[in-house]
């Protein structure tokens, strides 16, 4: 009792110390603990006469508060806890004054140190914590200044290492309990504080490490305080939801942690349980997703925390809430940008999550619902203006189809929904698939893919298309997903049309830079082809004896081998497939990944093919394999020998062979008139000659598996067919290729095999030489008499002309192989074949040293032009075999391509040049301006030859990137063909983009000189003769077509172009043209130098020059994030940032005076150019009018120059359009009477449109920066009170820029 007593004395002795002192005084940390151990004693008589013996000392209860708030406030940790712990046990102790002892300053400062203790200490920069506290001094009282404690840190740091967490988990079980005790409902600020402070709690634990003997008892100490305060005594219980799930919601959008969990645990487990019995909280927790989606970020991970915690909550709801939640996302969907984005993850998890989405009557038809109006709402974000809602959109789009089908019942739901809208559809992916932004194509081309499955009818055939054109875009992301829609549509559905694309667009990617891609192409070849033909030879093996004599032949066929397969055979053949083809086939057999069913599939295509026309008792001479059959067969062999017979082999070569005993050679044709056309016959006999090539190369790649006797017979024949030299050409090469091929396995050694072939090549080669010396000397002789190939005049000499026409087959086809033989060969002796070709191309030409040689006077190029183009291309291959040859030849070459008037040749020899490019670098490089001029040939064909092999040339650095090449290749932008467009596009934007980047910017202003054919430009000076070239490779003229024509172009390099060369190249042509133009350096008179000066001006208006880095919108950021990932974002951020307000403010400050004297100008000479000016800095003026808004405030005049003449132009232009509006053409007669009156009226609507528009476009230039009377300026001190106040500024300054207004066009009109 003793002892007791003297802990009452020494704490009412303290507080009286203290008070006395300064009534702010913290309380001592001794006097808390004496306070606190009799506060645990918890006995009602004790803490009675505590609070009995404090009036006898002068003191009251509610003197106990300032003490112990000070220490709350001002101590450290554990000091603060300490007082916080005492503070709320007198609130709980027995027979307590409690409404005496709880204040709201108090309990705000209980509230402070709780926040504090959960809070890391900061540290004073010399190491030390200063608690200042400063008295106030009382009246009566001597000065005593301010008392300055300072602590070191090290006095503290033993004290703060005691602190334990358990006494925060004390002190908030307390609170919970004080809670129970004191009801806060006419405290609302105390209340709003509270929820505040325990909502943090989770959080500053985190922060902490949660070293509080675990975070779970923690949180679950929080959620019990909360649950208390949402009771009614506390206030309502709406207003208190409201603010505990607005307290709530850093938690639940932040990412995920165990704040989050805790917060959205409490609102499943309390919120939801209290939402049932009280319609005020169920009202909150009805708004809070709606509040969430509000709050939520536009990054993708923050918005996909927010969309998961929204949808927790949302399917806790009611149905009836649900369906009006959904109707409020449909609704977002018309809002901002931020809203919209969110909105279309919502319906997505809405459409995934909620039941009766999609509901079809009795009927069929498809009913009003909550489902139709989410999916309707995303449909139309697919096409919305920022390009990261319409990516998110058809994302989701596409993955809510394939959430549909996968339960069969949904599919056909949501396919008779979307039945309705195919053709809106189809409109749709066609529009977004080419859309300018990567993200979206590339979610377009996965909803096709979801489509694809969808959907049992034909793909549509521009969609088709337009996945084709995917495959080919400048974006990896962007292939692949084109490929796999393509392959999607191509495994759904097998008619010709979609075969036909993906064999146009997926096999050629096997040259893809991108290894993956490669891979990919291989890996659906495999799938999609070859597995596909293996299936169908399998079963066909099977099949082809089914009974089907209603059905014509090629019916029967088909429907032994479905899948398409005859079609997608007859489609590899395709001249533009059959290389990538062949490219797949060697990469898949290097990699040993061809297995022999296809080999064993592709025999029995072709034996069941052949069984059928028998069947049907068909001529066997007629018959030929399926269209492709032959040619895979060919590729695949080469690594699957073994799964070939050679009986099979053998046969058909037996049906194709056409040599009779005798030796003499018949064709499929020879039942043909005589007296056909030749042309007719050798067209017809490619095609019959195709598969026996085909044969051939099979044969040659299974050589090393014949029989000894089969491959001496075999290289019999095929020798003795050679030497006969009738095969058709296509036929020419694969036999000596074959005999190559059988000499080489069957020699012992390499030596012996280079003798075989050596041998009969010479063998070959000197009766070609002797076919070529007697036809060149008949030809001599019947010059001598006019009746060479003249028509016959009789049956003898019919047949005379027969026999040179069979002549003339046989020395063409003795000079092809004469190429083909120097091609396996190039060791071969040609001495004496060169003079005879030589003789050939010169023939009929005239000249002092071509008169001397022998040969026909008459030109061969006349009387035989296929033996004419045989010649120069055997001639071709004779210089790639010999570099002297080539050496003097290859000027006669460059000779013939400009002077030819033969399409085929001069295709052959634009080949031939690329081929010497190659081999001989150096001796071609000076006729490249030559061969570039047949990209300008009439010639389609002899175009985009040109053009693809000199690009090919470019990427492999045989032939550079200066002089006039690059100005050529421009014009292939605007070719008259697609495909040569198409090509161009792609080298432009991709290729030529990634390995020459400053070749558009550096060629940019000499290339509108040049497309225009204007020859002032300094570049140009040494070309200023060649007058043709000139014209030939410009786009003269200032009509319509011939200005889109060069402006697209123009755009073409501008797209290339990083920001920093967009400026540069805009300060060039200011300077180059607009102020050549002034200064009287570019003749503006001149038709030429007016089309480029109005060029000027309209690249400089168009959008493609403008620098859009740095005024990148938050949903354009939110598109770079989800292309590029974050550091995307940052990466393209720094760019823009990089391109400083500087340069533009400078750059667009020496623009305008170029601009105002040329203005001058050209109304001086009254040119028609002034309009296309104005427009142009019309433009500018709102484009750059931050950096005008200097320039026009320091000139008023030019001010009110460019107003005028602003108004005046767009009064003009007004009228015009008003004059030439339908109403006013209109040829009624009351009409006419009022005519002259309409056309004031439109003349006065034309000046006031103007007015407006001009004081619009001067106005804006002036409101980026508002008024300084408008914008909320802090108060300032007069000049004459305290010696801090600054007196450097007059009070007039700052009165006159109070008063200075912004400018206004019409204060100055």
């Amino acid at each position: 009792m003793e002892e007791e007593d003297a802990t009452i004395s020494r704490i009412i002795t303290d507080l009286e110390e203290t008070l006395n002192q300064n009534p702010t005084t913290p309380i001592s940390h001794s006097t808390l603990q004496d306070l606190q151990s009799l506060l645990n004693t918890n006995d009602p008589d004790l803490i009675f006469r505590f609070f009995d013996q404090l009036p006898s000392k002068g003191l009251s209860v509610s003197s106990l508060i300032h003490p112990i708030s000070s220490a709350m406030d001002g101590g450290p940790t554990n000091l603060s806890l300490l007082a916080s712990k005492v503070y709320l046990s007198l609130l709980l102790s027995p027979n307590s004054p409690v409404f005496t002892l709880f204040t709201p300053m108090a309990f705000l400062s209980l509230l402070r140190s709780i926040r504090r203790a959960l809070k890391r200490p900061q540290h004073g920069a010399n190491g030390g914590t200063r608690l200042t506290v400063t008295r106030k001094r009382k009246r009566g009282e001597k000065a005593r200044g301010s008392k300055d404690i300072t602590r070191s840190l090290n006095e503290f740091n033993e004290e703060e290492s005691e602190y334990d967490g358990r006494t925060l988990l004390i002190v908030l079980e307390k609170l919970e309990s004080v809670m129970g005790l004191i009801y806060l409902n006419r405290f609302p600020d105390s209340l709003k504080s509270l929820i505040q402070m325990v909502a943090e709690i989770p959080v500053l634990s985190l922060e902490m490490g949660a070293s509080f003997g675990g975070y779970s008892g923690l949180t679950d100490l929080c959620s019990r305080i909360l649950s208390r305060l949402l009771r009614s005594e506390h206030g309502d219980m709406a207003s208190t939801a409201a603010e505990v799930l607005k307290s709530l919601t850093p938690l639940i959008l932040m990412g995920k942690s165990q704040a989050r969990t805790f917060a959205l645990g409490f609102l499943r487990g309390k919120m939801m349980g209290l939402a049932k019995e009280s319609d005020g909280v169920k009202k909150a927790v009805m708004n809070l997703p709606k509040y969430l989606a509000n709050k939520a970020q536009e990054k993708a991970e923050p918005r996909g925390l927010a969309v998961e915690a929204i949808m927790e909550i949302v399917k806790a709801m009611e149905f009836k809430d649900q369906v009006g939640f959904a109707e409020y996302t449909v609704k977002m969907c018309q809002g901002k940008p931020n809203l919209r984005l969110i909105a279309v993850d919502l319906i997505l998890m809405l459409m995934m999550s909620l039941r009766d989405r999609l509901c079809v009557d009795s009927d069929g038809k498809v009913e009003d619902s909550w489902g139709l109006s989410c999916l309707e709402a995303l449909i139309q974000r697919c096409s919305d203006s920022s390009a990261a809602i319409r990516a998110r959109a058809l994302s989701n789009l596409a993955q809510l189809v394939g959430e549909f089908m996968s339960n069969e019942k949904n599919r056909e739901v949501l396919k008779k929904v979307m039945g309705f809208r195919e053709g809106e559809m189809n409109t749709l992916l066609r529009i977004r698939c080419m859309d300018e932004k990567a993200a979206v194509r590339k979610a377009a081309l996965m909803l096709v893919t979801k489509f694809t499955g969808l959907f049992g009818g034909s793909v549509d055939g521009v969609v088709l298309k337009t996945l084709g054109i995917s495959c080919s875009d400048p974006l990896v992301s962007i292939r692949k997903a084109a490929i796999s829609a393509i392959s999607e549509a191509f495994r759904t559905f097998s008619d010709e049309s979609v075969t036909a694309e993906w064999l146009h667009s997926v096999p050629c990617l096997i040259t893809d830079n991108e290894t993956s891609i490669q891979e990919e192409c291989e890996k659906l070849f495999l799938e999609l082809v070859l597995d596909r033909v293996s299936r169908a030879g399998s079963s066909g093996s099977t099949l082809h004896d089914s009974n089907v004599k209603e059905k014509s032949i090629e019916k029967e066929i088909k429907l032994l081998f479905p899948e398409g397969v005859l079609g997608l055979l007859k489609e590899i053949c395709n001249g533009e497939v059959t290389p990538w083809v062949k490219k797949i086939c060697t990469s898949l057999g290097k990699k040993k990944r061809l297995k022999p069913k296809i080999a064993i599939a592709l025999q029995n295509v072709i034996r069941s093919s052949e069984s059928i026309w028998l069947k049907h008792s068909m001529a066997i001479e007629k018959w030929t394999a399926p269209a492709g059959a032959w040619f895979l067969l060919s590729e695949v062999s080469a690594y699957l020998p073994k799964a070939v017979d050679w009986e099979f082999l053998h046969h058909h070569w037996q049906l194709l062979d056409k040599y009779e005993a005798g030796g003499d050679f018949k064709s499929p044709l020879a039942s043909r008139d005589e007296q056909e056309d030749e042309e007719g016959i050798v067209s017809s006999s490619v095609s019959w000659a195709g598969d026996r090539v085909c044969l051939l190369q099979t044969i040659s790649n299974v050589s090393v598996e014949l029989p000894p006797e089969a491959a001496a017979d075999l290289a019999h024949n095929l020798l003795k067919r050679i030497e006969g030299f009738n095969m058709h050409t296509t036929e020419v090469n694969a036999h000596v290729k074959a005999l190559r091929t059988l000499c080489r396995q069957k020699a012992l050694n390499a030596t012996e095999a280079d003798m075989l072939v050596l041998k009969w090549v010479h063998q070959l080669l000197s009766k070609a030489s002797q076919i070529l010396e007697k036809f060149i000397s008949e030809i001599s002789e019947a010059n001598k008499d006019s009746s060479f190939f003249t028509p016959p005049r009789s049956g003898r000499e019919g047949k005379k002309a027969m026999a040179v026409s069979r002549s003339l087959s046989e020395v063409v086809t003795a000079v092809y192989t004469i190429g083909s033989v120097v091609i396996v060969c190039p060791t071969a002796d040609m001495s004496s074949i060169v003079p005879l070709l030589y003789t050939i191309i010169t023939s009929g030409n005239s000249g002092p040293n071509l008169n001397k040689l022998p040969g026909p006077s008459v030109s061969i190029k006349q009387i035989a032009p296929s033996l004419y183009i045989q010649a120069w291309l055997t001639l071709g291959k004779l210089c790639l075999a010999d570099g002297k040859l080539a050496k003097s030849y290859i000027p006669l070459f460059v000779q013939e391509l400009e002077k030819s008037d033969c399409v085929a040749l001069r295709n052959n020899i634009v080949v031939m040049m690329a081929d010497f490019c190659v081999r001989y670098t150096a001796l071609v490089d000076c006729y490249i301006a030559k061969i570039t001029m047949c990209l300008r040939d009439s010639c389609e064909l002899v175009r985009r030859q040109t053009f693809i092999l000199l690009s090919r040339l470019l990427q492999r650095d045989y032939v550079k990137w200066r002089g006039v090449l690059f100005l050529r290749f421009l014009l292939s932008l605007v070719d008259e063909s697609e495909k040569i467009r198409q090509l161009a596009d792609y080298l432009f934007g991709n290729i030529l983009k990634a390995k020459a980047p400053l070749l558009a910017y550096n060629s940019f202003v000499e290339a509108i000189f040049v497309l225009n054919d204007c020859h002032v430009h300094n570049g140009l000076n040494d070309s200023r003769g060649l007058q043709t070239e000139h014209r030939l490779f410009s786009i003269r003229g200032n009509d319509e077509k011939s200005r889109s024509k060069r402006m697209h172009i123009y755009v073409s390099l501008l797209k290339q172009m990083a920001p920093e060369h967009l400026l540069a190249t805009f300060a060039k042509l200011c300077a180059e043209i607009l102020a050549a133009a002034s200064d009287g350096m570019l003749n503006i008179e001149d038709a030429t130098g007016q089309s480029v000066l109005q060029d000027a001006f309209q690249i400089l208006a168009c959008k493609e020059i403008r620098i859009t880095a740095t005024r990148g919108s938050a949903s354009d950021a939110g598109e770079i994030e989800e292309e590029a990932g974050d550091a995307g974002a940052s990466s393209a951020a720094a760019k823009g940032r990089a391109i400083t307000q500087a340069v533009r403010k400078g750059l667009i400050q020496n623009t305008i005076p170029i601009f105002i004297e040329l203005k001058r100008l050209l109304e001086s000479k009254n040119s028609p150019l002034s309009g296309s000016l104005m427009e142009c800095l019309r433009i500018l003026l709102k484009d750059y009018k931050n950096e005008i808004d200097d320039i026009l405030v320091a000139d008023r005049q030019l001010q009110k120059e460019l107003t005028y003449d602003m108004q005046k132009y767009e009064s003009a232009k007004a009228a015009a359009a008003v004059a030439t509006s339908p109403a006013l053409s209109k040829g009624h007669s009351s009409l006419a009477k009022n005519l002259q009156t309409d056309s004031r009226m439109a003349s006065a609507m034309a000046n006031a449109a103007a007015a407006a528009t001009a004081r619009s476009v001067l106005k804006e230039v002036n409101t980026q920066t508002p008024p300084l009377s408008a914008m909320s300026v802090p108060k300032l001190k007069t000049a004459q009170r305290g010696t801090a106040a600054r007196n450097d500024r007059p009070l007039h300054v700052l009165e006159s820029l109070r008063s200075r207004k912004s400018f206004d066009s019409d204060e100055e009109n």
